[in-house]
């Protein structure tokens, strides 16, 4: 497929963009590439991508295909990496290695064009050498690419330093704490949490992110709490909850349905932390706001409760 004509590169604002989004648009920014996002989740584009995707997926993919539908003939190629892990101890969910093909197969009859590049040190392929890889597709030469991808990865690293102290900082604030454990692609998604962060300001929680956390300290927790958690997401959450559950007043696991590493890990969390209010919120395509709001709040009212505040 010819690359080199490709200015317009268009992100899908769903799944690991969330994680990875100052990675990937100063890659593609300091090669003089041209970023678009689609739009923010909607209730129609949810639904949109729930009639295009399989019945079986769980609720962010769906989503994805509808962010996908949305850049359909906007953007000259759609940028869909396939992450499987980053060295040899973390791994990807399979999801993120076969959303590329999957995709493609979704759209196979539309001449919209895809990229992708393949993240996966265990098989000898780090990060660094798929974004080369693919800054050589799109007709850079190996030494721009390199550039652009080691300014890409300090961006990055900037921007998680910043959200570790954003979490400090937030730590520090009058109001119950309250510990969100769950992935960015739910927890910063404007439409998923809406109603739940709506609901706990409304009450005088201040809410805290496990998955905008230092995420070394996380893996490290994670592995002495439970050596046999596999995927580095589900590490990195693991590892912040043990981390901060002596700190915070509650603990919130919210999860996609049905979503597999989710549904292991957060039953692993629900046995073992015995010492802090926890409540599990599942997502899914039918989900009213109305129902989380009163689960929240009767979350926050049994807290208070523990803590005398109500009688």
């Amino acid at each position: 497929m010819d690359l080199e004509n490709v200015k317009t590169i268009g992100i899908p604002r769903a799944m690991l963009y969330y994680r990875c989004q100052a990675l990937w648009t100063s890659f593609f920014e300091e090669l003089e590439l041209s970023v678009m996002l689609s739009p923010p989740t909607t209730r129609e584009l949810i639904e949109n991508g729930s009639s295009i995707a399989v019945d079986e997926t769980c609720l962010s993919a769906k989503i994805f295909m509808g962010h996908v539908s949305a850049l359909m003939g906007k953007c000259d190629a759609i940028f869909i990496p396939r992450y499987s892990s980053l060295d040899h101890d973390a791994v990807f969910c399979t999801r993120f290695e076969g959303l590329f093909d999957q995709t493609r197969n979704v759209f196979r009859s539309q001449p919209q064009r895809f990229i992708s590049c393949n993240v996966d040190a265990k098989a000898g392929c780090s990060e660094e050498t798929a974004f080369v890889s693919l800054g050589k597709e799109l007709g850079f030469s190996a030494k721009e690419s390199r550039a652009a991808y080691v300014k890409a990865r300090k961006a990055d690293q900037r921007q998680q330093k910043q959200w570790a102290k954003e979490q400090e900082e937030l730590s520090e604030q009058d109001g119950l704490k309250i510990l969100l454990v769950g992935h960015s692609y739910i927890l910063s998604d404007p439409f998923l949490q809406k109603p739940i962060y709506d609901t706990l300001a409304e009450n005088g929680a201040v809410c805290l992110r496990a998955d905008r956390m230092d995420r070394a300290k996380a893996r490290r927790a994670s592995a002495a709490f439970s050596p046999t958690c596999r995927w580095i997401m589900n590490e990195e959450l693991v590892g912040n909850a043990v981390l901060w559950k002596e700190k915070v007043d509650g603990i919130i696991l919210v999860s996609a349905f049905p979503c597999g590493p989710d549904s292991m890990t957060n039953e692993l969390l629900a046995r073992r932390l015995k010492d802090v209010p926890l409540l599990q919120l599942v997502l899914d395509a039918q989900s009213g706001t109305a129902g989380v709001e009163t689960r929240l709040e009767s979350f926050l009212d049994i807290i208070r409760f523990r803590k005398g505040g109500l009688s």
